[in-house]
């Protein structure tokens, strides 16, 4: 005789089976490890140069990959116009979407950080804002510059928008990529590709490990954040959430 404990069991391995067999449990897949990461979906050739957001190019690209990774489309969009641009004019660089992913799900879970909103021209509202860098908890110190227009009477400055750059660097690099003729660090496009551009910069090749590694350490100086954005990064390049 069969307890009904015993039966229970069976009949949940048997469930277990049934399902398996029919193909209804779809195993996460396997997360690469190494650096950089992968590149993910390959973004497809938009004119860059166009008038107005170019991003919004990539809706096609975009929505499928966001389904599937819980990026916004919107914020996809700007990371795939960002390399895409690279790819173009600096074709050496070999940034990737996904590590713009990588880094903006860390800085902001893509601009959404505190219920803030994505508009359809890129803008995140309400502001993003960083601690101040008052020196304090391992942070920097860096007296304000009465260049962020939403803290102007601070002592000290805050990282500013999806990709948290800080106003002094946001002035050296910030470019418009929306097309409304302003740089905006508070703009998911125009925060994007500066991010691309800095990192370009900095690490030269990012398709080496070398060059990877050194762009990201120096967005933010810890072998942590790096390895983080690499596990985000690596995620969205099999197309799932890290």
């Amino acid at each position: 005789m069969v307890s009904s404990r015993m039966r229970a069991a069976v009949v949940a391995v048997g469930a277990a089976t049934v399902l398996a067999g029919c193909g209804a449990i779809d195993p996460r897949p396997d997360i690469p490890q190494g650096i950089p990461p992968g590149a993910g979906a390959p973004v497809p050739y938009i004119n860059v140069n166009g008038p107005g957001r170019t991003s919004d190019l990539l809706r096609d690209w975009a929505t499928p990959i966001s389904v599937a990774t819980g990026i916004p489309v919107i914020s996809l969009e700007a990371y795939g116009n960002a390399a895409e641009a690279l790819r173009q004019r600096t074709p050496e660089c070999g940034i990737a979407w996904t590590t713009l992913a990588g880094i903006a799900f860390i800085e902001s879970k893509h601009g959404t950080y505190h219920g803030a909103t994505i508009a359809p021209d890129g803008k995140v509202s309400p502001p993003i804002r960083g601690v101040p860098l008052d020196g304090t908890n391992g942070n920097q110190e860096i007296l304000a510059t009465g260049t962020d227009p939403h803290r102007p009477n601070a002592k000290y400055d805050a990282a500013m928008g999806p990709f948290q750059f800080i106003p002094e660097t946001w002035q050296r690099f910030g470019v418009d990529a929306n097309g409304d003729g302003k740089a905006d660090p508070d703009n998911i496009d125009d925060a994007a590709m500066t991010a691309a551009r800095y990192l370009c910069v900095s690490g030269k090749d990012l398709t080496t490990a070398k060059g990877w590694e050194k762009a990201v350490m120096v967005y933010n100086q810890s072998r942590k954040y790096v390895l983080d954005v690499r596990d985000a990064a690596a995620a969205y390049s099999v197309n799932v959430q890290p």
